[in-house]
Order: C-alpha cells, then structure tokens, then sequence
C-alpha cells in the first residue's frame, strides 16, 4: 500500500489527501507522519528535499511534489475526475497553479516569522509576498467564486485548501475583503466532507 508522508498541518498534504478521497484511492493509501525539522526522519532519504507531502509507491519509489502525486492518483482512478482530459485540462491545471502559488506567498510569509529573528526580518520581501497573496485572492474572487457542482477538480481542491490555509496561520483575514469567497468555501465544504475531515488542529 502507498504511504503519504505529510503531517496534520501541512496544506499540500491536505490537497492530496482530500484529492485521494475526492479520486476514491483514500482507502488505498495510508498517511503517516512526517517531521520535516528533524534530520533524523527518513524523510530526507525518501525525498531529497525533505519536503511534504511525499508518496511513497509500493516499490518504494518516492514521488514528489503534490502537483506530481496529483497526476499518479488522477492516472489510478477509475476515471480522471482530478485533472479532466481535453480542451478543460489546461485551465484545471492553471486554476491549481493559482492557487499553489498562492500557498507558497502565505508560507514564505509564516517562515519567515517562524525562522528569522525580528531584527533580520525583510519587510520588503514580505511586502512582496503579500501582493502576490492579494492579487491572487482578487483573482480568484473574480473568476473561481461560482459554487461549484458534482465533483471537484484539482484547482477547486487547491483553492479550498490555500482559503484554509489563510483561516489557519492568518486567522482568516481575507473574509471581510472576499465575501464570495467565502460562500464558495462554504459550499465547497458541505459538499466535499473530506475537506472537515483533514482539517488541521494546530
């Protein structure tokens, strides 16, 4: 049985695993914990940057980033309900790459509050990291705000994932600013129950 290497908090190891249920692969693969901070976790040995999340096939063949593990679990499905074939694939795969970029711009954000004392801290550089978190958000408000229907792609499940994200370490202050949004989230979870069951704790 594969085995995603991820942890509770991490929302790339949460966009696969609610892709896996949403692809009806959850019940063939088995999560476990991963310390990216701990040189000693075989993370660093299965994946040479050390990086979440992390799935390890059954032959031991590490795959890596979640973009990549999205592709394997779209190829393993009984149909392709995570990235559709045809003229809509490039537009499914730009939407979650929106939405990937997004979550880079949130958790360089986090690092560098987590990692760099005060004194050397680049309000430049965060500032930066911050256009790129509102614009992205602008865009998304105007152009992937429309509840959804049936099964969710990889860029709604990306985006649900990234608005999570921002609940979670920016105590979601971007609702006031993107009421749509929020709607859309809130339709996103009552209609994707793995989106409450992976949600993180801390």
């Amino acid at each position: 049985m594969p085995i995603l290497r991820t942890s509770p908090a991490s929302p790339f190891g949460r966009k696969v695993r609610i892709a896996a249920e949403v692809a009806g692969l959850a019940d063939r693969i088995r999560i476990e914990s991963a310390d990216t901070n701990d040189a000693a976790d075989a993370l660093r040995q299965q994946n040479p940057l050390g990086k979440i999340p992390t799935l390890l096939l059954d032959d031991g063949e590490p795959l890596y980033d979640s973009r990549v593990i999205v592709e394997y679990l779209n190829e393993t499905a009984a149909a392709p309900v995570l990235v559709p074939p045809g003229p809509a694939r490039i537009g499914v795969l730009r939407h979650q790459a929106l939405a990937d970029g997004l979550l880079d711009a949130c958790i360089l954000q986090v690092y560098e509050g987590r990692y760099r004392p005060p004194e050397l801290r680049g309000e430049h550089w965060l500032a930066h990291q911050r256009g790129k978190m509102d614009r992205a958000l602008a865009h998304l408000a105007a152009h992937h705000a429309t509840p959804g229907s049936g099964v969710p792609h990889i860029g709604e499940i990306g985006q649900a994932c990234a608005l999570g994200y921002l609940d979670l370490r920016f105590a979601g202050a971007w609702r006031s600013a993107h009421p749509a949004l929020v709607a859309w989230l809130d339709d996103f979870a009552a209609r994707v129950p793995a989106y409450a069951r992976t949600a993180p704790t801390a």
